[in-house]
C-alpha cells in the first residue's frame, strides 16, 4: 500500500492571480534508471503540465553551454570556481519547464523539488534557476529546498538591491514569484532609514502571495517601519527582463 504524500497546502489561494511557471536546468552525468522513491523524495514525479527534456551530444548539443555565459555565469564562476568548471565539463543537461495544470495547492512545487533532488542524487551536480538568478550547488539545494519538507517561499525567491541614480537611494526588487503565479515586487527610491522596513515588507508579500493571496490594486501599506500612505500598483509584463514576470510597484509616501 502506497502512503499518501503530505500535501503542500495553499490555504489562501484565490483564482485569477496568474499561472505559475517553472524553469530549471539540471547539470551532470545523470543516470535516472533507478526508480524514483515517492516516499524518500516526497514526489509523484513530473507534475502534469510540466516537461522534462534531456539535451546533449545527440540532441541540441549547443543547449548545455548556452547557459554558461553572461553576468550570472561570471558571478557563479567567481563564487564557486570548482563547481563552475564541473558544469562546463558537462555535455548534457536536463531542462524542467512549464506551467502546472493544478496550482490550487503547492504540490506541483513539492513534486518538482523532490524530483530534482532525485536527479541530483543520480549524478546531478548543479541546478540553474534563471527565475531567481541563482546557480544551486547540489548540497545547497538539498539543505535549503528539500530538507525543510515545506514550501519555504523565501528560499525560492530573492530580494535584489540595486543602486538608484541618486547614490543615497536603493531599488529593492524580487525575482522568483512567477513560480507561484504571482507578481514580483518593486520598491524604488528607498532611503537608508527605510531599508529594513522594505525588506520586511517584501518578505511578508512573498509569503502572502506564495500561499495564494492576490494583492489588490491600490492596497495601502500599513507598517510601523514605513511611512503611512504608501500604495501598491500593478504593472509590467512577462517579457520585462528585470523580473521575467509582471510585478507590483510599491509606492512609498516619501
Amino acid at each position: 500500500m502506497t502512503t499518501k504524500l503530505k500535501a503542500w497546502e495553499r490555504p489562501h489561494y484565490a483564482p485569477g492571480g496568474g499561472e505559475p511557471f517553472l524553469f530549471y536546468v539540471i547539470y551532470g552525468n545523470i543516470e535516472n534508471s533507478a526508480p524514483l522513491s515517492r516516499q524518500q523524495y516526497r514526489s509523484l514525479g513530473v507534475p502534469s503540465g510540466i516537461e522534462l527534456a534531456s539535451y546533449g551530444p545527440s540532441k541540441h548539443p549547443e543547449v548545455p553551454s548556452s547557459f554558461c555565459e553572461g553576468y550570472l555565469w561570471d558571478e557563479f564562476k567567481n563564487q564557486a570556481p570548482n563547481l563552475a568548471t564541473q558544469v562546463e565539463g558537462c555535455d548534457q543537461c536536463l531542462i524542467l519547464q512549464g506551467t502546472p495544470e493544478e496550482f490550487a495547492t503547492l504540490n506541483y512545487l513539492r513534486d518538482t523539488v523532490g524530483l530534482i533532488t532525485y536527479l541530483l542524487d543520480q549524478g546531478g551536480c548543479a541546478v540553474y534557476d534563471p527565475l531567481m538568478f541563482r546557480w544551486w550547488a547540489a548540497a545547497d539545494w538539498k539543505e535549503q529546498l528539500f530538507v525543510p519538507a515545506a514550501p519555504v517561499p523565501r528560499h525560492h525567491t530573492v530580494i535584489l538591491v540595486s543602486d538608484e541614480a541618486k547614490s543615497s537611494l536603493k531599488w529593492f526588487h524580487t525575482r522568483g514569484l512567477r513560480k507561484f503565479g504571482r507578481p514580483d515586487i518593486s520598491v524604488r527610491h528607498v532611503p537608508l532609514e527605510y531599508e529594513e522596513g522594505v525588506i520586511d515588507l517584501c518578505n511578508r508579500l512573498i509569503e502572502h502571495m506564495a500561499f495564494g493571496h492576490i494583492v489588490p490594486e491600490g492596497r495601502r501599506i500599513n507598517m510601523k517601519s514605513l511611512p503611512c500612505g504608501g500604495i501598491i500598483q500593478h504593472g509590467g509584463n512577462l517579457d520585462d527582463p528585470d523580473f521575467n514576470n509582471v510585478h507590483i510597484e510599491v509606492k512609498l509616501n516619501l
